[in-house]
């Protein structure tokens, strides 16, 4: 396959958020219409990027794997397609977190972030649900709780949120920063 691209990004090595912070940055170079190619490692880029461009109005093309590089593809839409990027308004701090699970109050902590992450480190009881695939689950989740969304650093779990909000569930807080900088109790898979 051959694509035509005006704009390519090296960001092979880096995690979330810096795929996205590095193709904001180059995508606001391009002219409408024109397609940026980001080459990427992390594997929940690919979440990512589908929701960042839902988000923004800008258009996920898809993404190609080549051996370990997952080479994403984005057109930069033009000004009318173009949505001002939200936040997902309700967020909550770890140390809030902590202390509503030192109190065993009744919540959902729902980890967006991909297996292998998940099995390195998580909170104890929490769910995996990867960004990529929450859509397909959200059967899952108990829409009547309350659920805080975590991440690795805040940015995949507010578009996660986002998401959550947007098909019914009300009460939902972005948990930031994330795991980056959790220091309560870990649960591993290995």
């Amino acid at each position: 396959m051959n694509i035509t691209t005006n704009e390519t990004i090296d960001a092979k090595g880096l995690a979330c958020p810096m795929p996205i912070v590095k193709t904001k940055k180059a995508i606001t170079k391009l002219e409408p219409g024109q397609v940026i190619e980001v080459q990427a490692t992390d594997k929940g880029s690919t979440a990512d990027f589908k929701a960042w461009a839902t988000s923004t109005g800008h258009h996920y093309l898809g993404t190609i794997e080549d051996a370990d590089v997952l080479k994403h593809y984005l057109r930069k839409a033009s000004d009318v397609e173009i949505k001002k990027e939200i936040k997902h308004e309700t967020t909550t701090g770890l140390d809030e977190l902590q202390n509503k699970i030192k109190l065993e109050e009744s919540l959902v902590i729902l980890d967006v972030r991909e297996p292998a992450e998940f099995a390195f480190g998580h909170i104890p009881d929490a769910v995996n649900i990867p960004l990529g695939v929450l859509e397909e689950r959200l059967e899952e989740i108990d829409k009547d709780n309350e659920v805080h969304v975590i991440c690795r650093t805040g940015n995949r779990s507010d578009l996660a949120a986002q998401t959550l909000f947007e098909n019914g569930f009300k009460n939902v807080k972005n948990v930031i920063p994330g795991m980056s900088k959790w220091d309560g109790p870990l649960d591993n898979n290995s």
